[in-house]
């Protein structure tokens, strides 16, 4: 099983949804771990190549997006609760920002 590696606050975010959605997450990322197909989910690429994002309904819409690509571990880069049909754009930002940040580290070591 790979390893979940959480970019700045994701993992903090995560732990203030409410349990239903926490467990569904969960049990979706758990799927990704595993080399499984999660529930529910749908590819980003206007994040990145690779980048997906887990959903979750819980008397809302919450997401986990994560990059699952890269043979060491499973990368949990944005998690927020949705607020409207449409992804917002600091949300995509704050994604894209964390993925660079994370391809320029691996480009380093």
């Amino acid at each position: 099983m790979k390893p979940v590696v959480w970019a700045g606050d994701s993992l903090l975010r995560l732990r203030e949804f409410p349990p239903e959605a926490k467990h569904d997450l969960g049990y979706q990322l758990e799927l990704v771990q595993g080399g499984e197909e999660p529930r529910s989910w749908k590819p980003m690429p206007s994040i990145g190549a690779g980048v997906s994002e887990l959903r979750a309904r819980a008397g809302g819409a919450f997401r986990l997006i994560h990059l699952a690509r890269l043979p060491e571990a499973i990368y949990g880069l944005h998690v927020f609760q949705k607020k409207s049909r449409k992804t917002g754009r600091l949300d995509i930002e704050l994604a894209r920002a964390r993925l660079r940040t994370l391809l320029a580290e691996r480009r380093q070591a």
